[in-house]
């Protein structure tokens, strides 16, 4: 964690959004444990950290840049309700809390930024720097202008942030991971065990008969959960999609023609050429190399040997004009006639000689072949603008409480008709319900909403719109024993199983830590006898999963145990276990040492926070919370 900030605190905007990182360093506190501070109080701040107040413009700024976060990774906007399920506020407030900890931390200690390492600091930033690495500062009233960040507040906030990462390192940096740990790791990772074990099949148990009515109902009754159905929705679906919408036919020849023309590098391959270049201190050096490989004095390749350039260096490879990087090298390389060699070129790295050897003509595919492909795309960028006009007009006769029905009958969209679908998609019979789009996103908030609520629509990932209505809801139930006894008795029977298999290994395992062979008992049950070498934790090896495994390292060596495994079950001794010797400084141990500081460094850091808002003393003001928020908390 402390890494990743060190990492952020590299680039700006990794500075502005730094302080997200102490929120998930102490969740368990910021989120959970400001719960016991939250009381109310006469102050108008929000919440009061030590002396420190959180404003309510400071909580609403927070939560209105946190939640335009979400809404472009989720790529659609968010209703109040759904952020509230996302523990939006939550997470701005245990912010802001974790901000003003550290902040009133570094005031007691003294701590403070000065101007010269805040303006270095700006200086520094490569988002503000020209191309000559000099800082613009245009450059930087126009990144902070885009960014939507005023100067004062960027340059309050960079001076906040540096002291709190000073902060942070003094705490964090630098940790020495205990060799006790060190050794603690290198026993639990390099240990490796081996032992023998059999495997009871199903038939082991031998014939379950089908069970009597009173083992069925006691049976049922103890997992009515396992046969409940759940809760089934019917919803009407208003589908806006943008390729459904799209109409090839429509584009004209006249408007794929000038589509054709304008793109015609998207129909084929450019032109490729094979380029050599020598590249020579000034334009005199060059001159004198070009006349002397014209006049057939000295090859082109004797030239580039004498400047040093390797015969296998000297070509640039089959480039597109559009590869090279110098603008001034891709416009005398493809100027030039195949074979010949250019005059002096100045590029951006020298003064060059270029020679083509090879030229692979551009293909174009003709405007008959590609003429569908670019309909299509014409339609689909024209339904993309329609789109959102249609979803204004939906919205306004939503508004009026126009039925779906009726506004997709006169809009001529399809209605999508779900007659039962679980919150998992699934119908009555179990199959996947189709016709949903983006299932995912529309499933959920169809069951958070309820008949006749007034839902909005949902964007979807193509761009489109989604309205829904609940028209019914059949709650969840207990099935009838009479309608699901075929599957209880299944059920029944496979407990059964899984009964006589558990005592039989169980009978297995203390004759086998009596004494007997392993060998004797699968002669017995007619079972063979498995060896498992070299099993290492949390791994599967051979027909043993990864769970038997960690059995197998909970059992002593020489005893034995049994564990499932599926409809199976597995009966096994351990036989041995090896762990090579621990010796501190190894390349080993210093592996596991990198490995574990930051682990070690995440915990102390939180540990102090956690520390530094109690001893602060923390203060939540809920109405003024609340009416920050406009209510919505």
């Amino acid at each position: 964690m402390l890494q990743n900030m060190r990492n952020a605190s590299q680039h700006w905007l990794g500075k502005i959004v730094l302080t997200i990182v102490f929120t998930f360093l102490i969740a368990g506190v910021a989120i959970f444990g400001v719960e016991e501070f939250f009381r109310g109080g006469s102050t108008t701040a929000v919440a009061t950290v030590g002396k420190t107040p959180i404003t309510a413009e400071a909580v609403r700024t927070a939560y209105q840049n946190q939640l335009q976060r979400y809404q472009a990774q989720l790529r659609r906007n968010l209703t109040p309700d759904q952020a509230r399920a996302l523990g939006l506020e939550r997470q701005v407030l245990s912010q802001l809390v974790t901000e003003a900890s550290l902040d009133q931390k570094s005031r007691d200690l003294g701590l403070a930024v000065s101007d010269a390492a805040v303006l270095r600091a700006i200086h520094d930033e490569k988002s503000f720097q020209n191309a000559e690495g000099k800082f613009e500062p245009a450059l930087f009233y126009q990144t902070l202008q885009r960014a939507g960040i005023g100067e004062a507040t960027f340059v309050r906030e960079q001076r906040a942030v540096i002291a709190r990462l000073q902060l942070a390192e003094a705490v964090a940096a630098d940790l020495t991971v205990p060799q006790a740990l060190r050794a603690g790791v290198h026993r639990y990772t390099t240990e490796r065990r081996a032992a023998s074990y059999l495997t009871l099949t199903p038939s082991v148990a031998g014939e379950v008969a089908d069970p009597s009515e009173d083992e069925l109902k006691t049976y049922y009754d103890a997992n009515k959960g396992a046969y409940r159905a759940p809760e089934y929705r019917s919803l009407s679906l208003l589908v806006l999609d943008p390729e459904a919408l799209a109409k090839p036919d429509a584009v004209g020849e006249e408007d794929a023609r000038k589509a054709y023309d304008a793109q015609r590098s998207r129909f084929g391959s450019p032109e490729r050429r094979t380029i050599q270049q020598i590249v020579f201190p000034d334009e005199a050096a060059a001159e004198a190399a070009r006349k002397q490989i014209e006049s057939g004095e000295t090859p082109f390749e004797a030239v580039a040997v004498a400047r040093g350039v390797d015969a296998k260096e000297l070509s640039l490879g089959s480039l597109t004009k559009a590869e090279l990087f110098d603008p001034a090298v891709a416009e005398a390389a493809f100027a030039l006639q195949q074979n010949a060699v250019s005059q002096p070129v100045k590029g951006r790295f020298g003064t060059v000689l270029l020679r083509v050897t090879a030229i692979t003509p551009e293909t174009i595919k003709p405007f008959a072949e590609v003429e569908p492909e670019i309909r299509k795309a014409i339609a689909s960028e024209r339904a993309r603008t329609g789109v959102e006009t249609l979803h204004d007009a939906v919205e306004d006769q939503r508004a009026g409480a126009k039925p779906l029905a009726d506004i997709a009958k006169e809009k001529s969209l399809p209605l999508v008709a779900i007659a039962a679908v679980d919150a998992q998609g699934n119908d009555p019979s179990g199959a996947k319900v189709a016709g949903i789009p983006d299932a995912d996103a529309t499933l959920p908030a169809a069951f958070r909403s309820d008949v006749g609520s007034d839902n909005e629509a949902l964007r979807t990932k193509a761009g489109g719109y989604v309205w829904f209505d609940v028209v019914k809801i059949e709650p969840a139930h207990d099935k009838p024993l009479a309608d699901v006894k075929d599957e209880v008795v299944k059920g029944w029977k496979a407990a059964e199983v899984n009964r006589r298999l558990a005592a039989k290994g169980k009978t297995l395992a203390e004759r086998l830590d009596k004494g007997e062979p392993i060998d004797s008992l699968g002669t017995e049950l007619g079972l063979n006898v498995d060896k498992a070498e070299d099993l290492a934790r949390n791994q599967p090896k051979d027909a043993l999963s990864a769970d038997i495994v960690n059995r197998v390292f909970a059992t002593a060596v020489d005893k034995a145990a049994s564990a499932p495994e599926g409809d199976k079950r597995v009966v096994f001794k351990v036989t041995s276990a090896t762990m090579p010797a621990y010796v501190p400084g190894t390349q080993t141990d210093k592996t596991i040492e990198t490995q574990f500081r930051t682990a070690v460094a995440d915990d102390v850091l939180g540990e102090y926070i956690a520390e530094v808002q109690k001893n602060a003393g923390v203060s939540v003001n809920q109405a003024a919370f609340k009416r920050a928020l406009g209510g919505e908390y």
